[in-house]
């Protein structure tokens, strides 16, 4: 299946149905399609983006189609990312501030137990989840704007 073949698709399935949920599924793949349409996809790249989209099996009616397409949708965005470097807006951003949390938590645990008081240990914790938020925001939002200087984004925001 091409890429404007399973386009025309998601754009009908969008049209068959009025739940909004399932709409916005076939609306990201829309804007993904349409994006990797508009680049300069190599022979190798664009064959294994039609492969992809030939495992969809369009032509067997599905009893829960958003679910189904929801599952597809998650496998096609992680293909893009790992065969072709492409990720979403904001992806290192959003990864940066989870791990800095995390890391910020347990450092503030750490201190806080060492400290031996358990307003040390709430105290520790929300500080070190907001200096590692920060820190980890800062690094992603850097490695974001790297990513698309080189024009490894993809925008999933529906129109």
């Amino acid at each position: 299946m091409t890429i404007n073949e399973a386009s025309k698709f998601f754009k009908n399935l969008v049209t068959e149905t009025d739940v909004t949920s399932e709409e916005r599924v076939y609306k990201k793949f829309i804007t993904i399609l349409s994006q990797l349409e508009n680049r300069d996809l190599s022979e190798d790249q664009l064959r294994g983006v039609e492969d992809k989209l030939d495992v969809f099996d369009v032509d067997i009616p599905r009893e829960n189609r958003k679910k189904y397409y929801g599952k597809k949708l998650a496998e096609f965005s992680n293909y893009i990312k790992k065969e072709l470097s492409l990720i979403s807006e904001e992806y290192y951003m959003t990864l940066g501030m989870s791990i800095g949390m995390s890391l910020g938590m347990s450092l503030g645990m750490t201190f806080g137990v060492i400290f031996g008081e358990s307003n040390g240990l709430i105290y520790g914790m929300t500080f070190g989840m907001a200096i590692g938020m920060s820190i980890g925001l800062a690094i992603g939002a850097s490695m974001d704007a790297k990513a698309k200087k080189e024009g490894k984004v993809l925008s999933l925001k529906c129109k």
